[in-house]
C-alpha cells in the first residue's frame, strides 16, 4: 500500500480537506476519495524520506488523542453541535496531522456522517475499541461520557504501557553496559595479555587463545562486523513487519524469563478493562471479545479469546470458556 497527500473538496460542505489517504494506486486513491464524498483536486505520493518526516514530526500521541477526546467531550456535554465543536477544536490542536484530521471529520459529519463512521476513515489513529465506544455512545445519546470512557481507556492504557517499559529499563542497560565492557576488554585488555605471555615465552593456554582470536577479529575487522550488525538489525525489523515474525515476537513476550509475567499482567489487565468498557456502553458480549481480542495486541492471546468467543457462542458462560484457556 502506498500513501499519499491530497487536497479534495467536500461535495455537500464544500470545504476544502488535506489530509492523507493509503492505496495501491493514484487511481485508487481518487475513487476511494470519491467513495467518501469527496473531490480531488491534487493527490500527490509520499515519498518514503517525506513518510518518515512525517511519521517523526507530526507522530499523533496518545497524549494528543486524550487531549481532544476530552475537549470534545466536555464541549458536547455543553451543549455545544457536534459540527460546532469539532470546528473549535480545530483552532486548539496544536498537532498538524491531527488538525488535518479533525477537518477531514468536519466534512464528513457536515455530510450527513455519524461521528463513528468518522473516525472510522482514520484507522491508522481511531482503533476498532475507540469507534465501539463512539457508535455505542451515539446509539445511546451519551456520547459525551462515551468520550470521556475512550479518554480514560487511553491513559489507563498509556499509563501500564509505561511501566512496562520502565521495568524493561534497567535491564537493558544492565545489558549495554555488559556489552561494552566486553568491547572495551577484547580490544585493550587482550592484547595486553598476549604481550605479557609473548614477552614471558610462554604458550597461550587453549581458552586465552580463542579470546586473543577473537580480539584480533575484532581489531582487524570491525568495519565488517559494523556492516554486518547493521544488516542484521535491518532484516530483523523487516522479519518482525511480518505475519510470521510478529507471531514469533508476541510468542517469545509470553515465555520470557524475566519479562513473561509482566507482558501477561498486561494483557490481562487490557482485555478485563476494555470488556468492561465495552459492557458498560451497551456492546454485546461476543462483539466485546472481538473488539478486546484485538485490543490486546498479542496474536496469541487473541487466539485464546477467540477460542473462548466460540464457546460463549456454543452456549457457556464467559467464566467457563475463559478458565478451559
Amino acid at each position: 500500500m502506498k500513501k499519499f497527500t491530497y487536497e479534495a473538496k467536500d461535495s455537500q460542505s464544500k470545504n476544502t480537506i488535506k489530509s492523507t489517504v493509503q492505496a495501491e494506486s493514484e487511481q485508487k486513491a481518487a475513487k476511494l476519495l470519491i467513495a467518501q464524498g469527496l473531490t480531488p483536486i491534487t493527490i500527490e505520493e509520499v515519498t518514503k524520506e517525506d513518510n518518515l518526516w512525517v511519521r517523526i514530526s507530526e507522530r499523533i500521541t496518545t497524549k494528543d488523542k486524550v487531549v481532544f477526546t476530552r475537549q470534545l467531550s466536555t464541549l458536547i456535554a455543553a451543549g455545544l453541535p457536534l459540527s460546532q465543536s469539532l470546528h473549535t477544536l480545530v483552532d486548539q490542536t496544536q498537532n498538524k496531522r491531527l488538525r488535518s484530521i479533525i477537518q477531514e471529520l468536519i466534512a464528513s459529519v457536515e455530510g450527513g456522517h455519524t461521528l463513528h463512521e468518522s473516525f472510522a476513515k482514520h484507522p491508522e489513529v481511531f482503533d476498532k475499541l475507540f469507534l465501539a465506544l463512539v457508535a455505542a455512545g451515539e446509539a445511546s445519546g451519551t456520547l459525551d461520557e462515551a468520550l470521556q470512557r475512550v479518554a480514560a481507556q487511553q491513559e489507563k492504557d498509556a499509563a501500564i504501557t509505561s511501566k512496562i517499559r520502565g521495568a524493561m529499563t534497567y535491564p537493558i542497560i544492565v545489558l549495554v553496559v555488559i556489552f561494552g565492557v566486553l568491547i572495551f576488554m577484547l580490544l585493550t585488555v587482550v592484547p595486553q595479555v598476549e604481550k605479557l605471555y609473548q614477552d614471558l615465552h610462554q604458550t597461550l593456554p587453549f581458552i586465552t587463545v580463542i579470546i586473543v582470536s577473537t580480539s584480533r577479529f575484532v581489531i582487524n575487522f570491525w568495519w565488517l562486523m559494523l556492516i554486518a550488525s547493521a544488516l542484521g538489525i535491518y532484516l530483523l525489523v523487516q522479519y518482525l513487519r511480518t505475519e510470521s515474525g510478529m507471531r514469533t515476537l508476541d510468542v517469545l513476550k509470553l515465555s520470557m524469563p524475566i519479562f513473561k509475567g509482566l507482558f501477561r499482567r498486561l494483557y490481562m489487565a487490557r482485555f478485563c478493562r476494555t470488556g468492561e468498557t465495552l459492557l458498560n456502553s451497551g456492546v454485546s458480549m461476543l462483539d466485546m471479545m472481538a473488539i478486546a481480542s484485538e485490543a490486546v495486541n498479542n496474536k496469541i492471546i487473541a487466539e485464546e479469546i477467540d477460542r473462548a468467543s466460540d464457546k460463549v457462542k456454543g452456549g457457556k458462560d464467559l467464566s467457563a470458556s475463559l478458565s478451559v484457556e
